[in-house]
């Protein structure tokens, strides 16, 4: 693959505490000028974005980030807020605890209430990969494919690392076939963007590709 294929499944991402409107536009610029699939933006400035891109771009926000666990209710009213504001894709966090607790019947059941909450938007489900064990990621796995999501996620980027070649390549063997696979988290080469995708990745979220492309 070449560079321009790899950046046109590229969530750019700017998801810092700190991030200034005027550093969110240089993304959404940069987003425009090299095709990538989208700017993950915070949810405070997705109407702001959407308004300024003007439809030449989509735009992806985070839900329940980066822990994963507020109420199911107050992220199915971020999901419906951003939407409403103009979000084409929604990267929702898991109730990692919940995972942990083995309830994964209500797992489940927060991912569909977020979904139905996307009114038809894509839908992307971080699982953060870092903090489960391989029983846990397999079963989450079988969760997101039984939603109706149409990703699901490695991870955050916000928590002890971030994707890996093991986690995608475990997410290939035991998603669904209509289960598409996002990477997101450290991926700082074209390399190894390569690797994720050859693996099984279908997005990659990232903010180094286009950093290396600039210099």
């Amino acid at each position: 693959m070449n560079k321009n294929d790899i950046l046109n499944i590229v969530d750019y991402t700017l998801l810092a505490q700190t991030a200034t409107w005027e550093e969110i536009k240089e993304i959404l610029d940069d987003a425009i000028k090299y095709d990538t699939a989208s700017a993950c933006i915070p949810a405070s400035y997705v109407k702001q974005a959407a308004d300024y891109v003007a439809g030449k771009l989509p735009i992806c926000t985070v839900i329940g980030f980066p822990n994963g666990y507020s109420t199911t209710a107050v992220k199915v009213v971020e999901t419906a807020d951003a939407v409403v504001n103009g979000a084409e894709e929604i990267d929702m966090v898991i109730n990692i605890g919940w995972v942990k607790d083995g309830r994964f019947d209500e797992v489940l059941a927060e991912i569909k209430a977020i979904k139905e909450a996307c009114q038809g938007k894509l839908l992307k489900v971080i699982i953060e990969t870092c903090l489960l064990t391989e029983e846990e990621k397999i079963k989450m796995c079988e969760v997101v494919t039984e939603s109706g999501a149409e990703y699901i996620k490695t991870s955050t980027g916000f928590s002890t690392s971030g994707a890996t070649f093991e986690d995608v390549a475990l997410m290939k063997k035991y998603v669904g076939p209509d289960v598409k696979i996002k990477a997101a988290g450290g991926i700082s080469s074209f390399d190894d963007a390569e690797r994720f995708i050859e693996l099984g990745a279908d997005r990659l979220g990232t903010s180094r590709l286009i950093k290396l492309v600039k210099k």
